[in-house]
């Protein structure tokens, strides 16, 4: 299952859901889009995200890159709208689609 971090207000957010859209399509792995700002994630997703984004977890809350991994978490519970976006997660692994084109990168490893 590919699962998508997604704000549709975003553009660069817009881009990556047609990317992944057409992935999943193509390969046909289903797609779960989760609108964050409607379904906030919970303390676990977040902790589960910071493991699958790995060393790129620092850029997952928006202009704020020097936060530990609790003051991440604990930020984005009190305000969702700084996740950064869009972020896809797929078999285990997670990117933050800026560039929308490191997204790509995740579906390509999985077939190297």
């Amino acid at each position: 299952m590919i699962t998508i971090y997604h704000n549709p207000r975003c553009s660069k957010s817009r881009t990556a859901l047609e990317l992944v859209q057409q992935f999943s399509k193509e390969n046909a792995i289903e797609l779960n889009i989760i609108e964050y700002l409607k379904t906030p994630l919970n303390l676990n997703e977040l902790r589960l995200l910071q493991t699958q984004l790995g060393e790129q977890s620092r850029e997952m809350v928006r202009e704020y890159t020097d936060l530990n991994p609790e003051q991440q978490c604990e930020m984005l519970l009190a305000q969702p709208e700084l996740l950064q976006r869009p972020i896809v997660s797929y078999q285990g692994r997670a990117v933050v689609g800026r560039p929308v084109d490191s997204i790509s990168l995740l579906f390509r490893n999985d077939f190297l």
